[in-house]
């Protein structure tokens, strides 16, 4: 038998055995080949880590809420939309992933009449 954290495997088959009960010297059976196995989750020795215990930038920028800063949407475009306020035909566009990312991106518009405006996809 194999134990890997507290799942313990068959030794023949490699078959998932039944969970532990943590008593020293039982024997598991294995439902698929019938070898019966010593219990060894005793000798398991289990750790725990803080995420402190391994510092990251990307883990000290993450929060519950998330700011867009100005400087990440200057990747402004042209595009053939009619200013739904002046009626001119060319306005700038720039895309930003807003929401989760199985989810559009936000599209924000401006006219250079100074009209904004945005759409989500």
């Amino acid at each position: 038998m194999s134990a890997i954290g507290s799942l313990v495997f068959c030794t023949d088959c490699g078959n998932l055995l039944e969970p532990s009960k943590g008593v020293k010297d039982s024997i598991l059976k294995c439902e698929c080949c019938g070898t019966e196995n010593k219990d060894t989750t005793s000798k398991t020795i289990t750790t725990t880590t803080k995420p402190s215990s391994f510092p990251s930038l990307l883990r000290q920028k993450r929060s519950a809420i998330q700011t867009v800063e100005r400087s990440d949407m200057k990747n402004e475009a042209v595009i053939q939309v009619t200013c739904p306020e002046c009626g001119r035909k060319e306005v700038r566009y720039s895309a930003v992933q807003l929401r989760s990312a199985d989810e559009g991106s936000t599209i924000f518009y401006s006219c250079d009449c100074g009209h904004k405006w945005n759409t989500n996809n």
